[in-house]
């Protein structure tokens, strides 16, 4: 099961864009990724007060610093971290997460290249009463000024901890993915480009992908998905991973992190 694609996993990935491995860690082994997760965030609120730079987008609040983007929770005055992106060089255990089988050997399917590489990664906290929903959008739309291998994309969401509907959830729009990039907002600031059109998909067959932690949830960088806010008294944390072909530079690091080699290594870019 935690091996390469079945092939209903791939029906599903060309017709919905998008598939689920329900169970893929054990407890046991969400309890040392929970710690990893908690000491990525206070060091990266830490690293928020003591050195890079703050700014606003829309009038939220971002800070870089520790090689990371930092964002905030989107209320006036809010020190709640929402997202990190990228964490693997911030703490060992994550940077090892990485490489799980779990995760790579799907990607060598998907990506459709033996060998594979990590591109970006982001840790979502979406704390207890606090965690702001994500509204609809697609991953390419980031990326296109960066890449031209944007099919190549793919995305594992790792659910440290139970999603349900009350806690803010992934929602996901299936076969939204089929007709690649789609046209952003220009109606919602300097990100709206980014969020996608209501007009060029069918919000009405939007899904709640509720799982149990320790579940993974594959998806197209093309498939259109957000969530709600965090109502609950949990946090809904997940650590979204996305992996490209081997050799390709990272995201927002310039360098090469091969995954699932026998060497694991950062090589220069």
């Amino acid at each position: 099961m935690f091996g390469q694609i079945t092939s209903q996993e791939r029906q599903a990935w060309q017709r919905d864009g998008y598939f689920v491995r329900r169970g893929a860690f054990q407890p046991s082994e969400l309890t040392p990724l929970h710690a990893a997760v908690e000491r990525v965030a206070g060091r990266a609120a830490l690293a928020s007060e003591a050195e890079g730079e703050s700014y606003r987008v829309d009038g939220n609040r971002y800070h870089d610093a520790a090689s990371a983007t930092i964002q905030f929770e989107h209320r006036p005055g809010s020190s709640t971290i929402r997202v990190i992106e990228p964490f693997h060089q911030l703490d060992s255990r994550l940077d090892r997460l990485i490489d799980d089988p779990r995760l790579v050997e799907p990607m060598r399917d998907l990506v459709g290249d033996e060998r594979v590489s990590l591109f970006t990664e982001k840790i979502n906290l979406k704390r207890p009463r606090e965690g702001s929903g994500f509204r609809w959008h697609q991953d390419s739309p980031y990326w296109a000024h960066f890449c031209d291998h944007l099919d190549q994309l793919p995305n594992v969401m790792v659910a440290l901890d139970e999603a349900s509907e009350r806690n803010g959830c992934f929602r996901v729009v299936p076969g939204s993915h089929s007709k690649g990039r789609l046209p952003g907002r220009q109606d919602l600031g300097e990100l709206g480009p980014l969020f996608t059109d209501p007009r060029y998909f069918d919000e009405s067959r939007q899904l709640a992908v509720e799982v149990p932690s320790g579940s993974l949830v594959f998806f197209s960088p093309h498939t259109v998905h957000g969530s709600q806010p965090n109502e609950s008294d949990e946090s809904r944390r997940a650590l979204v991973i996305t992996y490209q072909p081997g050799g390709q530079r990272m995201f927002k690091v310039d360098a090469v992190r091969e995954a699932g080699t026998v060497s694991c290594r950062l090589a220069a870019g």
